[in-house]
Formats: structure tokens, sequence, C-alpha cells
């Protein structure tokens, strides 16, 4: 299965445990945007909404370790998304780049956060879809959190090493079991584009699909912060081209959100926010209302006349010579 409508190269890009699959989409011949998924999603989130974007730019997706076709990380070790900030390290080093253009969904969003916060130098622009940092949590449901995640992750895994095979469903399963684990947020007919690169065929059931995807993403720890911490964090962001926007019908971005909104616009010139009509995955299902928004921003601050130009000259250089 490939629903893709956009021309691509497959890559795979070494990492000490295996490696890290990933597309990259349009234009080869300028660094291209680094784009992030969301938990248990994959590449193909991108796959309604790449159509869409000015044909100059290039898409650099990846699966993150665990996820699609990724490599999922050694048994003992436990997933936790500030080491997902390294995945971005990797990727800037395997292809030499002295700046990283990014852009993130959910979990996505998180991992671009983080890396800009903490090494602002090195990014030259931000898209975040429908979520910006990890929501503040209660210390009671922390802990429950943590309580709860540990006896289920010890379970899991005695379950997983005592079994052949996980279960199998037909597609048509599959495609339920996305749309309403997902609370609804991807539309039926989109549950597809997540399902292609997180499922293998049966050897038992042949007419039959299990996800292969590592059963531990589900137990990952997040990145809580204080809000003194988060603060901090939002003001090292500045003066980059930072887009976010927001479906209407999603609490992911809510009145926690508020606060760290104003500082990032505060501080930051070039920040831009909008809200849609959408859920948690509107790049998947209003991919194209999206990039009304999103392309604007977009040719403004990679331009397509850059494009024969050094992937990674200094933008203000290059436009005083054109």
């Amino acid at each position: 299965m490939d629903f893709s409508k956009v021309e691509y190269e497959d890559v795979r890009i070494p990492v000490p445990w295996g490696y890290i699959s990933g597309r990259w989409y349009g234009n080869r011949n300028r660094r291209p945007i680094l784009a992030l998924h969301g938990w248990m999603d994959n590449l193909g989130t991108w796959d309604l909404l790449l159509p869409h974007l000015p044909k100059h730019i290039g898409i650099l997706a990846i699966d993150f370790p665990g996820h699609g076709q990724s490599s999922h990380l050694p048994q003992g070790m436990q997933y936790h998304v500030i080491d997902y900030v390294t995945i971005v390290m990797h990727i800037i080093k395997e292809y030499n780049w002295k700046k990283v253009s990014l852009m993130g969904h959910s979990m996505g969003s998180v991992v671009v956060y983080l890396y800009a916060a903490l090494y602002p130098s090195i990014v030259d622009l931000i898209v975040n879809i429908d979520l910006i940092k990890q929501a503040f949590w209660k210390t009671d449901f922390e802990i429950n959190r943590f309580e709860r995640n540990l006896i289920r992750r010890r379970n899991d895994m005695t379950e997983i090493t005592n079994r052949s095979e996980p279960k199998s469903y037909d597609f048509k399963t599959l495609e339920n079991i996305v749309h309403e684990g997902f609370g609804r947020s991807v539309d039926i007919e989109n549950c597809k584009y997540l399902l292609y690169r997180n499922i293998t065929k049966s050897q038992i059931s042949p007419d039959k699909y299990y996800f292969s995807t590592d059963d531990r993403i589900k137990y990952m720890e997040l990145f809580t912060a204080t809000y003194e911490l988060t603060l901090k964090l939002n003001k090292r962001i500045r003066n980059i081209p930072y887009f976010v926007i927001k479906g209407l019908n999603s609490s992911y971005l809510n009145e926690d959100s508020s606060e760290i909104l104003k500082v990032l616009r505060k501080n930051n010139p070039h920040f831009e926010y909008y809200e849609i009509d959408g859920t948690h995955h509107l790049h998947l299902n209003n991919a194209e209302e999206v990039c009304k928004y999103l392309n604007p921003f977009l040719n403004r601050h990679c331009p397509a006349e850059l494009s024969s130009w050094s992937i990674d000259d200094n933008i203000e250089d290059v436009r005083s010579k054109l």
C-alpha cells in the first residue's frame, strides 16, 4: 500500500540500534523541511498535506523509532520524548546541515519546540500543528500515570515475550481501531494513511494484519516541565519564523497555552497563530484549508527564488543579492 501523490525517495538514516526510516519528498536541490509526526502515527500523516504545499519546497518526513518502518529500540529500553530530540540531531549530522527547518504535529511539535528552545541558533523555521508543548498536569495525575504505566509496561513486556505474533485484524477493523483510538480525530476514510506503515501482514491469518509498532511507545515518557521552565524555554525562541495552527475542535491547545502563546508572540515578530475548523488531525482531514494559511508563511520565509542558492546561505544575504 502506498498513498503518496508526491514524488519521493526512500531514505534510511543509520543510528546505533538500527535506522530511521524516512521519505524525502519533492525538491532535492535545497535543504528540506524536516517533518515529525505525532504519537502512534508515522510519516503517512503528511500524505494529504504534501500535494498542497508549494512545489519548490522539499520535505524530509521520518518515522520516529518504534513507529512506522523505523527500528525499535533494543529490548529493556524505554521511549522518552526528549530522546526524540536526539533523532533530530542525528539527521542534522547525517546531512551535514548548518541549519534546520522543522515541522511537527502533536508529539512531533513538542520535539520541534524542545529542539528550537535548546538550540535556537540552528533553527531557521518552525511549524507546529495543534500543539506546542506538553500540557501542564496536576501532581496527583502525574503520580497515578507513573504508577499505572510502570505496571502496564511490566505486564506487556511479559506478554510480548510469550507470543509468536500480535493479534491480527482485517483492514476495515484496523481502520475502526484507529478512528476510535484517536477519539475520532482522524476521519475514517483517512485512517489508511496512518495504517500502511504501522501494520504487517499476518503469517497466521493471511487475510489479516497486525500492528507492527513497538508496544512500548504506548508508555512513552513525556517531557513535563514546570511553568517557570517553560517560560524560560519560550524566551529562547526569538526572531525565528514560527507558525502555529490549531483545530477548533481540539483541546490540545487550551487555556494552559494562552501564556505560552503570549510569550512566544511578544518575543518573536515572526510568530503567526491561526485557528481553523478541525480536529487534532486537521492537517490530515483539512489539508487544503491548513495550506491556505501555511503556504503564504512558507512562501514568505522559504521563497522559490532562493532555490538556486546554497541551502545553508544566510537568507538575508541571499535576498540582498537578488
